[in-house]
């Protein structure tokens, strides 16, 4: 309890007694006195972080007002942005993500239940799973791309394969003919000897003769130049 001092004017003699007021005033005479409570102290209003009106916000949403979609852009789309900026590390990959996020959301706003979770919460669900297939999409490109790209044992081979070719072509403009024509026929037209045969008009053994005679001199050379391998 508080005690309460009263001024009143130099004509007037009250006086506090053992609790009570005396004086002129027969109205205030042998009153007890009363304490005066302290004013209440108005507790400081606590602001929702997903922001004002958001519980309407998802109503509105749900029943497909394009007004909430806007509103909803508006208050979410830069925390949107920065989660996917953070996990895939590029502006341009992170406002594909927000964009598709978005349009996500109206799309699929029928499977959004607003009595069981907040618009916000629900658009960062939508989040996760746009920037996982966009982790999804990385990973298929670089695959593409490895797959694309030419191993380098297979570079080596088509290598080797385009020097023996020189090789040979140099070797077969050596040789006199008909042995040339007839291992030209063999390696680049991929005849039989019974075709080379018969387009040279010439016996099959004589053909084979030739061929025997001319690759075992077209291996001599490579070994000699260090060709063969």
């Amino acid at each position: 309890m508080h005690a309460v001092a009263v001024l009143v004017p130099q004509d007037e003699t009250w006086t506090i007694e053992e609790g009570c007021v005396s004086g002129k005033d027969p109205d205030r005479s042998g009153a007890p006195l009363r304490a005066v409570p302290d004013p209440p102290v108005p507790h400081p209003h606590r602001l929702d972080p997903d922001g004002e009106g958001v519980e309407e916000l998802g109503a509105a949403f749900a029943a497909g007002d394009e007004a909430a979609i806007r509103e909803a852009y508006r208050r979410w789309s830069a925390l949107v942005h920065t989660i996917a900026l953070r996990s895939l590390g590029t502006t341009a990959d992170a406002e594909e993500v927000t964009q598709q996020v978005f349009v996500d959301a109206w799309r699929g706003r029928h499977r959004f239940d607003p009595t069981r979770s907040r618009l916000p919460a629900w658009l960062i669900g939508i989040t996760r799973h746009a920037v996982a297939d966009a982790h999804e999409r990385r990973a298929r490109d670089r695959r593409l791309v490895a797959a694309a790209e030419p191993r380098a044992e297979q570079v080596a081979a088509a290598d080797d394969r385009v020097v023996d070719r020189v090789v040979v072509a140099d070797e077969l403009a050596r040789l006199g003919d008909p042995q040339r024509t007839i291992l030209r026929l063999a390696f680049y037209e991929d005849l039989t000897h019974d075709q080379i045969a018969t387009r040279l008009d010439l016996p099959l053994g004589t053909v084979k003769s030739h061929v025997r005679r001319s690759l075992a001199r077209l291996r001599n050379r490579w070994e000699v130049d260090g060709a063969v391998r």
